[in-house]
């Protein structure tokens, strides 16, 4: 397929040419400037695409988020898409790239998945400047008193890599002071959700200086600002923090910009690219990651309050095979007809339901096609849907494109022209740390309460004194299961979440609560995607 040159797909997209900056023919990444000809502009309708707990391989969020894309635009409906940037952990660990597939993809997918214009290796650039000027200080003299055993900035790479989990640093002589270190994957690092959740390049630098990096031997915090290297940090992302431009493969114009995963991040795309979508378009698709439990509780509860956006509509992105998952079926199994376990795993997207309408929005089930899927399956589901109240479109897009997407793109208008938004978020920032964090378990995991660890309670004791009651909450936890324990399925109850450890991003203001086994760095799984590529 030929790609159409990026300037046309800017004059679509409502981008005057000079706002771009080509990287090649067929991607680019828009000036900010830009910003300052839209401010006037009413936003259009913002549509959230979420999904149920997923299978290891994903439900197709991306997927369907693109399908919907094509849809509106078929319905003459001008539509930006906003995703987020493919991380290379995942690319060559379980799931592969992350660019759609089939007909539906955004392109071009290879560059996309990979390289793209860069912004992954500022990132990771900027994150290692970071420790390396740590560790640079304390060798020179230490002039700020910097404990190194409390030091809480980590190093990064963008790879699944288990055996940097924890390392040790400065081996030999004249090297600096020997100390555990250890990598986060850079999609966890804080400074990719300052990249995501910052409103434009004044408000990145004034949050990377109130990044804490480490305390000093009498416990004071030590920043960003302290070391003196904001401004080496905001020449290294200068180009990473504008918008990359792309297409779909029916030439419709995406933006994709950050890319900080669900499980232990925040989840979603960059709130410029997403409000800059807002003035250009009428209507926003977006997506964030895992299930509607972890990308889009986040969503609704952190990147919209921060960017005072008001979504309009949720999509929630349902399987047949992994409904049946979480009745009980085999995976091996899982083509069989099985109408027992399809009912009994209905109840993890109905529980997903409910929590969405908690948030004060009305939301549309898409059922995402699968070869494996049954007819009469498919008939169940989407009586069930029906029965309950629920919009429901079973979506064709993997193999007919924006044409199997129709069906949903009209109920989506429908929908947004029957309901008005009456968003808002789950907890009050305000509320104490532990209570905020026991309303997210009870309200959207269903847990019975929360165990706090001694350190997790003594961080939160300590955050708290340091002024960071307000902080939003981001939960680490397993995409797998509502619970802490990724071999629990559907919709367990009687549970206890168990938390481990919470950390500080004060660059972001929030609270990453970590829970049950969830990693920083993930690992590569025994046959990882990048040794499936040998047999292609």
């Amino acid at each position: 397929m030929e790609l159409k040159n990026i300037y046309e797909i800017a004059a679509k997209a409502g981008i005057d040419e000079k706002y771009i900056e080509p990287y090649g023919k067929n991607k680019a990444k828009i000036d900010l400037s830009i910003n300052e000809t839209l401010s006037d502009k009413e936003n259009g309708k913002l549509i959230l695409v979420t999904a149920i707990t997923p299978t290891k391989a994903g439900e197709g969020k991306t997927t369907m988020s693109i399908a919907l894309t094509e849809g509106l635009n078929r319905l003459n409906k001008k539509t930006l898409l906003c995703l987020r940037e493919p991380s290379l952990g995942p690319v060559f660990g379980i799931k592969g790239g992350a660019t759609g597939g089939g007909k539906v993809t955004v392109e071009p997918s290879t560059d996309i998945n990979l390289h793209f214009t860069g912004d992954m290796h500022a990132l990771t650039s900027s994150i290692n400047l970071i420790s390396a000027c740590i560790d640079n200080h304390i060798f020179q003299g230490n002039e700020l008193n910097i404990d190194p055993n409390k030091i809480v900035w980590k190093r990064a790479l963008d790879m699944n890599d288990r055996a940097l989990r924890e390392i040790t640093i400065s081996q030999g002589k004249k090297n600096g002071e020997p100390r555990t270190d250890g990598f986060v994957i850079t999609v966890a690092s804080e400074l990719m959700a300052i990249m995501c959740l910052a409103r434009d390049e004044e408000d990145f630098k004034a949050r990377v200086k109130k990044i804490i990096v480490a305390y000093t031997k009498d416990d004071k915090p030590v920043t960003v600002n302290d070391l003196r290297i904001t401004n080496a940090i905001m020449l290294l992302m200068k180009e990473a923090l504008k918008p990359n431009l792309v297409q779909t493969n029916e030439f419709n114009p995406v933006l994709i910009h950050g890319g900080p995963f669900a499980n232990i991040a925040h989840g979603c795309n960059s709130l410029i690219a997403t409000k800059m979508a807002l003035k250009l378009a009428d209507y926003v698709v977006t997506e964030a990651g895992f299930g509607a439990d972890l990308g889009a509780e986040k969503f609704l509860d952190i990147a919209s309050q921060e960017g005072r956006m008001t979504p309009n509509l949720v999509v929630m992105v349902a399987t047949i095979r992994a409904l049946k998952m979480h009745g009980g079926a085999d995976l091996e199994t899982i083509s069989e007809l099985n109408l027992d376990a399809l009912k009994e795993g209905v109840k993890n997207l109905a529980q997903h339901l409910e929590n969405i309408k908690k948030f004060g929005l009305d939301v549309v089930v898409a059922i995402n096609h699968f070869a494996t899927d049954n007819d009469e399956e498919v008939d169940y589901l989407e009586n069930w849907c029906k029965e309950n109240g629920y919009k429901v479109s079973f979506v064709d897009g993997f193999l007919k494109g924006g044409e199997g997407a129709l069906d949903l793109a009209t109920k989506v208008v429908d929908s947004l022209n029957e309901n008005k938004s009456s968003y808002h978020p789950l907890y009050n920032r305000n509320d104490d740390v532990k209570e905020k964090i026991r309303k997210i378990a009870r309200e959207i995991y269903r847990a019975d309460d929360v165990e706090f660890s001694p350190l997790a309670s003594e961080h939160i004791e300590k955050y708290e004194k340091m002024g960071f009651k307000d902080a939003y909450i981001c939960m680490a936890k397993t995409p797998q299961s509502f619970s802490d324990d990724a071999k629990v399925l559907n919709t367990p109850r009687n549970f206890i979440l168990h938390v481990r450890d919470v950390t500080l991003s004060a660059g972001v203001n929030f609270l990453v609560v970590l829970t049950g086994s969830i990693m920083t760095m993930p690992g590569l799984p025994k046959v990882p995607a990048a040794v499936k590529m040998e047999d292609e």
